[in-house]
């Protein structure tokens, strides 16, 4: 088994042969700028490791991933015009550099591809594949809606169940499908790829949630993000739902009047009202909670212990991480 980081490398090595046109120029010279934002590979990563946890690494499973990492990537793009968000780690975003009507083009032309690479793969396999990869897809948006839904929601209309759906959607779908694709590729059966989908998904949903946890509770020194981002931003988090469910009456006014201030008062003021509510200690136990789950998923699969060992390190730094 590889680990994390030589399966980044190998995974590299092989997307840097799939070469886009060079024409229309603006069009395929921002998908190279947008993919060659820095990112972390995850779900690519996640493909190819469960695939080599029960087989030497095929070579479609290569295709399949790089389909997952240019899906998410038209997703960003997405997100970001309907966001407006005027950076996208830490460069402009696509639609700033070049324009809205080119980022979505972008953003089409990458779903599109998508589905030219994932028609590549050798027929055994293809079918399903297909239809995991739109099932997943489709989830994804599913997701996208409700949190557009919910930002224009009253926040005493939202719950915490509704949140984790929306979380799981539009984020953690994503790569427990990447993670029963690479099971489907490595010859897993039908009980395996379930259960490493639900290892995977559950991964995604503790990676969620700490990140909302970071990004008011994390060291700016090590996120490399203003801490209380989120609050400034009235963000509806995991920590601000849960905080408006457990609150009382009298906290509930506290908590209001607190995201009524301003700037660096707003965030002391709003951190207060969670640490009475005990929201950063059940923000911590929550990752907790899922992330044992998924580990337990991953116990579940009949595979030697020294194979699971390097997909749990990926999950492990992935949920003690800084930023």
């Amino acid at each position: 088994m590889h680990s994390f980081s030589e399966i980044c490398k190998l995974y590299q090595k092989q997307r840097d042969t799939f070469v886009f046109p060079t024409s229309p120029k603006n069009l395929y010279g921002s998908i190279n700028y947008f993919l060659d934002l820095p990112g972390k590979r995850v779900r690519p990563a996640m493909c190819l490791m469960v695939n080599e946890l029960f087989d030497n690494i095929h070579a479609d499973t290569y295709i399949v991933a790089y389909a997952f990492d240019l899906f998410h990537n038209f997703t960003l793009i997405h997100d970001d015009i309907m966001d407006r968000s005027p950076l996208r780690r830490g460069r402009p975003t696509l639609h700033i550099k070049y324009n809205e009507g080119t980022a979505i083009l972008a953003g089409d032309t990458l779903l599109i591809q998508c589905y030219a690479l994932l028609n590549q793969i050798e027929s055994i396999y293809r079918t399903q594949i297909i239809e995991l990869f739109a099932d997943t897809a489709r989830l994804v948006c599913e997701g996208q809606q409700l949190d557009i839904d919910m930002e224009g929601m009253e926040m005493e209309t939202v719950n915490y169940a509704d949140y984790l759906e929306m979380i799981t959607l539009k984020t953690s779908v994503l790569l427990g499908g990447a993670a029963q694709c690479g099971a489907m590729m490595g010859g897993a059966d039908e009980g395996q790829q379930v259960g490493l989908y639900e290892f995977a998904k559950n991964i995604g949903i503790a990676f969620q949630i700490q990140d909302d946890y970071l990004d008011t509770f994390g060291a700016s020194a090590h996120t490399g993000k203003q801490v209380g981002g989120d609050i400034l931003e009235n963000k509806k988090t995991a920590l601000l739902v849960k905080a408006f469910e457990q609150a009382t009456s009298e906290q509930l006014i506290r908590l209001k009047e607190a995201f009524q201030r301003k700037g660096e008062d707003k965030i002391r003021a709003v951190m207060d009202c969670y640490k009475i509510l005990e929201v950063d200690l059940w923000a911590v136990e929550a990752i907790r909670s899922y992330t044992a789950i998924a580990f337990d998923k991953l116990e579940e699969i009949d595979v030697p212990v020294f194979k699971k060992e390097k997909l749990l390190e990926l999950a492990s730094s992935l949920l003690v991480r800084q930023s």
